[in-house]
């Protein structure tokens, strides 16, 4: 039985595609649904690393100065003594000089140790001391440091009875509290206190062009001082000489 090739205009069609021609009628005539597109295969999706950079920690402060472990630090000088008050309550030049330097150290020696770090820093005020000796009026100027400035001011609410002003009036004053771990407050030098202030510098030979030339005339720029002065020795000590030598020392760095 020999196998049957159809013609398409004069030409014999292939089995392949005869076979495709005779389905596609069949199923025509029967209905065959054919199935659609398959849909696309969705893939589950891998799992992503999320890298977030991270801050660097910033770096420490440096670390204070250390002593044996320890952080440096400086302890709270000790108040005036009766004979110092005692003389600073007739030291009558310089404004009571003696006396604001006295109450200073007064304050700081209640204030405590002071220890390196964010704590210590200075404070500044501005006092009105009555003739009695009382605190009339105390103002504070400025502070670097909260915690020193707690502890002025809680020093200056205990402070004990003081003596009475040099001159019997009202002493009015700024001062500067130091709690710092590496000095309290320098004591001043009295030597030169009986010598009269310094009068301002005025040019002699300034001129404003329309009034007279003024006549130059030469005078001193610092007053004699009173007979009783002594300059170079007034309320000196050998304390406060070693004193003076040693701030200078530590100044300027000498022999270091």
């Amino acid at each position: 039985m020999g196998l049957k090739v159809s013609v398409l205009n004069n030409r014999p069609i292939g089995l392949p595609l005869t076979l495709a021609l005779s389905l596609a009628l069949h199923a025509s005539l029967f209905g065959v649904d054919w199935p659609e597109r398959a849909p696309p295969l969705e893939l589950p999706l891998p799992k992503l690393t999320v890298v977030v950079p991270v801050k660097p920690k910033p770096e420490p402060p440096p670390k204070a100065r250390r002593t044996g472990g320890q952080p440096a630090f400086m302890a709270a000088p000790a108040a005036p003594s009766a004979e110092e008050w005692a003389l600073a309550s007739k030291y009558t030049l310089r404004n009571g000089k003696r006396y604001r330097h006295a109450w200073g150290q007064q304050v700081r020696s209640m204030m405590g140790t002071a220890v390196a770090g964010p704590d210590q820093g200075q404070v500044r005020f501005r006092i009105e001391i009555g003739p009695n000796g009382k605190i009339v009026r105390i103002e504070q100027l400025w502070a670097t440091s909260e915690v020193a400035a707690k502890r002025a001011w809680k020093a200056i609410r205990n402070l004990p009875a003081l003596p009475p002003t040099p001159d019997g009036k009202s002493l009015i004053f700024e001062q500067t509290i130091s709690f710092l771990p590496y000095e309290t407050g320098w004591p001043p030098d009295y030597k030169l206190d009986c010598l009269p202030e310094p009068e301002p510098f005025k040019n002699p030979f300034a001129w404003d062009g329309a009034s007279p030339p003024p006549q130059a005339a030469a005078r001193e720029h610092r007053p004699p001082p009173p007979a009783d002065c002594i300059p170079d020795g007034t309320a000196e000590t050998i304390e406060e000489e070693e004193r003076s030598q040693k701030r200078q020392m530590d100044q300027w760095r000498w022999g270091r």
